[in-house]
């Protein structure tokens, strides 16, 4: 029985240096078989880094290569959409990063394309895999603080260089797409129901992006939530709280942080700590996905969840003003 998939890599972002790669590196069902970039020296460097098999000057080799099982995208935001459906088309298992597309219908479009060609796509939400995050939300979905009736989401971070993508409105920057998406999905995990009343305002730079935005939500149950994203603070800051009918649970946890993590339950007057040992986030995510593809396991994060919160994170772009 294969126990590896044989895995190529579309493009060399920072992301996938720093994180996603050493995590892949580390699971024990994955092969790092090749790596695409349009830069030959970074391409090679990431080759000889990572041991990477193979080494390709274009995606579209990298897709043509029969060897390659699964693909993970790195890509600047405006090109996932692009490159998901070609590697559909290519009948290939496919990773990619947040967002799957600029909006909830072209997600939709992305997904019923991978289901036509018969090949698992899940959303690289990898903080969704922490072991950490996955006991927060069974601790509020157990009642841990009786019934969830407000949850607030902050998620800010140092303002990036100007040629960063994420500060240009061309590569879908901004920190409603780039942050924000963590708080909604957090948002929608603890709550599991839709919204039914959004509101949002946000700060716009010269260049048409977005650097804070601060989002309302009313759900059917009556709960509430907030969501607070920036690029605009002088050091980073992600948390959250979920305010219950019998006590808070507070998570001051990173997203995608590993080690030792805590969170806190207040109830009755007293303070539990309770702490989660987390191993790399990514490397979570790859074994995942390769137990979809190689013993049918369902994807953590299902293509219906990745197209509620495209939808969610839509409205608030309307909502602030991103679209025009």
């Amino acid at each position: 029985m294969q126990n590896k998939i044989r895995w190529g890599v579309l493009g060399t972002a920072a992301i996938a240096k720093n994180h996603t790669l050493p995590g892949m590196k580390e699971a024990y069902n994955c092969m790092l078989y090749a790596i695409a970039g349009r830069n030959s020296e970074k391409t090679k460097a990431f080759k000889e880094e990572f041991g990477f098999e193979k080494a390709y000057q274009s995606y579209d080799e990298l897709l043509d290569d029969d060897n390659v099982e699964a693909v993970y995208i790195p890509l600047p935001n405006q090109l996932h959409k692009e490159w998901v459906i070609k590697a559909a088309r290519k009948k290939k298992h496919i990773l990619c990063e947040k967002p799957l597309a600029p909006t909830a219908e072209e997600v939709k479009e992305v997904v019923d394309i991978c289901r036509q060609e018969g090949v698992i796509l899940m959303e690289a939400f990898a903080y969704l895999h922490s072991n950490a995050t996955r006991q927060v939300i069974r601790e509020v979905h157990d009642g841990a603080v009786g019934t969830p009736v407000f949850v607030e989401t902050v998620f800010m971070v140092r303002p990036w260089e100007k040629e960063n993508i994420r500060m240009r409105r061309e590569t879908m920057g901004g920190c409603t797409y780039d942050q924000g998406c963590y708080n909604i999905s957090m948002m929608l995990s603890l709550l599991d129901e839709v919204p039914d009343e959004i509101q949002a305002i946000a700060h716009f730079m010269e260049n048409g992006v977005d650097d804070f935005s601060s989002a309302y939500f009313h759900f059917p149950s009556g709960a509430r939530a907030s969501c607070i994203s920036g690029m605009c603070s002088g050091q980073r800051a992600d948390r959250y709280l979920i305010h219950g009918t019998e006590g808070t649970l507070e998570a001051p946890l990173p997203y995608n942080a590993k080690g030792k993590l805590s969170y806190y339950i207040h109830k009755d007057g007293t303070t539990i700590r309770k702490d989660v040992e987390a191993p790399s986030n990514y490397r979570l995510e790859a074994e995942q996905f390769g137990r979809c593809i190689l013993e049918g396991e369902r994807p953590l994060v299902s293509n219906e969840f990745s197209i509620k919160n495209a939808e969610v994170l839509t409205e608030v772009l309307k909502k602030i003003g991103y679209y025009s």
